[in-house]
């Protein structure tokens, strides 16, 4: 279906366009443990690009490399046509990519509001003495940037809990919290690490409307690491699957559901 192709249409309707990232042959290293060994594969433009496996595959380590928290030993990371040098986590958001976290990365003394925006840093270019006295451009980047983050807490549905510590948030809210914090960096690539770990069956239907939402109305393309199979396969559009740091599938939901290996790692089979 993608083979040779721009772009392409899904079965719902929306346009999945051409790469905008491509890892080719990463490996990554910790010492003498190899973490991720010779994986290449690609992300969309508008697409939701799901990367699974049995824990400790490497999922994670892939996602901090895709964000630059990791550095690989061997390979190179391409982004919208380029190669790119080694950059820190902070360039690269200001390239267009934001995330959420595995383990919830929030302040907990601070309120909803507040902790959102803080996804807008990226967007505030005012001197410090600016900020000090808050006057002009300083005062008019606070108006707008709180007007974004508003709109994106209606979009999320938490206005009730804008003026709330965060600390005193029930866990499927701080989830949603932090989905806010990511999106209020208005990125063009958003990698989600586990968004539904830890919810119950309500708390994951939630989040995955808002998922499909911020894919199909902000036209946002998605990287996510999830373990629910039943979710990845409701909201993929394709799948790459990783087992002990290799690659062993990569295709649509149905490919992937029918790889042999996929199933074998799955089911625990062992690997000779």
């Amino acid at each position: 279906m993608l083979d040779g192709a721009e772009t392409y249409i899904t079965e719902d309707g929306r346009t999945i366009g051409g790469t905008v990232m491509e890892m080719r042959n990463i490996t990554l290293r910790f010492g003498g443990v190899t973490a991720i060994s010779d994986i290449s594969f690609d992300i969309r433009e508008g697409e939701i690009r799901a990367i699974i496996g049995p824990n400790g595959a490497g999922k994670s380590s892939m996602l901090n490399i895709i964000s630059g928290f990791y550095t690989p030993q061997e390979g190179e990371v391409w982004y919208r046509g380029s190669k790119r040098p080694q950059m820190k986590p902070y360039e690269i958001a200001r390239q267009g990519v934001a995330r959420t976290f595995q383990n919830i990365a929030l302040f907990e003394g601070m309120t909803v509001l507040d902790n959102v925006m803080t996804g807008r840093l990226t967007h505030m270019h005012a001197s410090i003495l600016s900020q000090a006295i808050w006057r002009g451009k300083a005062e008019r980047e606070e108006i707008e940037n709180r007007e974004k983050v508003e709109e994106i807490i209606d979009f999320l549905e938490i206005q009730s809990i804008r003026k709330t510590p965060v600390g005193r948030l029930p866990y499927g809210l701080k989830k949603r919290v932090e989905l806010a914090r990511a999106l209020a960096a208005e990125p063009s690539l958003l990698l989600l690490d586990e968004p539904m770990a830890g919810m119950n069956v309500e708390e994951k239907e939630d989040m995955s409307r808002f998922i499909l939402d911020v894919n199909d109305e902000f036209g946002t393309t998605i990287a996510l690491i999830e373990h629910d199979m039943g979710v990845v396969m409701d909201l993929s559009d394709r799948v790459v699957v990783m087992d002990y740091g290799r690659k062993i599938g990569d295709g649509t939901p149905d490919e992937v559901r029918s790889n042999q290996d996929v199933i074998d790692a799955y089911l625990g089979v062992s690997h000779d």
